[in-house]
């Protein structure tokens, strides 16, 4: 293993942990992450998640967990929890949870890096290689996700002719190669739908059927509020915002931005504002990103 910091997350997520405490645990040694941010991508309070790391932490001390690196035999029961240590760097990079500015380049880079040494450690693994081609497609619209000023500019708003094409051709190759060897796994699957994305010229061009149909792949595979979430987004595309927002208010995600922020949108579609304003209030109840906070805030102002 020719890099030093993946040879230490591999040494990290140790499977006499769960799967859970692994991931939490190494993005707060080595990821770079702070236990307010951990705490944010597992969706729990801060506290919870203090408490959880303290727990790992004691588990290695008292049964006497060996901090040794893992020989060849052994990655493949650590690599599930790597590959998630990496995505949720990049996540955090992409969209910072905290602060005054909207993403952290040098958690993307770094992020980037790990996948690409794993697709050259592990280069016939179809998930190493869907993880690889979902940052870098994720990547590519990165530079537009804000405006000249700073503001957060959503995705269908986005200047796509700003996006970066060799990195989307990059992306949608690897997307091909995942097909081809019929190994689906979530990080494949969400590669082929922003795959999709890639592929229109112009928001209104989105293959918004198709996205809808991954999204029910994912749900089978990798079921969670999360992606139920996203789908709903890609269903109110397709079938409206009433059945999308029917969707939504099943899923308990009431501690989650997003949900209100998402909800608050479905709402004002409706010309239901004063709820969608609620919904909007919700959310900057939630939100801790200085940038996601001035979007929802201009977003209210618009709706009075």
């Amino acid at each position: 293993m020719p890099d030093d910091r993946l040879r230490l997350i591999f040494t990290c997520c140790h499977p006499a942990l769960s799967m859970a405490a692994q991931v939490a645990l190494t993005l707060r040694l080595l990821g770079g992450l702070t236990t307010a941010e951990i705490a944010r991508a597992f969706l729990v309070p801060e506290s919870t998640m203090a408490q959880r790391l303290v727990r790992a932490k004691g588990k290695i001390r008292d049964a006497a967990i060996p901090y040794r690196v893992p020989v060849e035999a052994e990655l493949p029961l650590r690599v599930s929890a790597v590959l998630a240590v990496v995505y949720l760097i990049f996540n955090e990079g992409y969209s910072a949870s905290a602060g005054t500015e909207l993403t952290r380049d040098d958690l993307c880079a770094e992020a980037i890096r790990l996948g690409r040494t794993l697709t050259e450690l592990m280069p016939n693994e179809p998930e190493v290689i869907g993880l690889l081609a979902l940052m870098l497609l994720i990547e590519s619209r990165r530079a537009t996700r804000t405006a000249a000023d700073g503001s957060m500019v959503l995705l269908r708003d986005q200047d796509r002719t700003r996006w970066n094409q060799a990195l989307i051709a990059e992306g949608q190759r690897i997307v091909r190669r995942c097909l081809a060897a019929n190994r689906p796994g979530p990080y494949q699957i969400q590669a082929a739908i922003n795959a999709v994305h890639g592929d229109a010229a112009v928001a209104s061009a989105t293959d918004w059927r198709q996205i809808v149909e991954l999204y029910d792949q994912l749900s089978v595979i990798a079921p969670g509020p999360v992606v139920a979430l996203n789908r709903a987004v890609a269903v109110a595309e397709t079938s409206g915002p009433v059945t999308a927002l029917a969707l939504v208010d099943r899923l308990d995600l009431t501690d989650f931005y997003l949900f209100h922020a998402i909800r608050a949108d479905l709402l004002q579609r409706l010309g239901r504002n004063n709820e969608a304003k609620a919904a909007c209030q919700a959310a900057l109840g939630r939100v801790t990103n200085a940038r996601e906070r001035a979007f929802l805030e201009e977003r209210l102002r618009a709706m009075d």
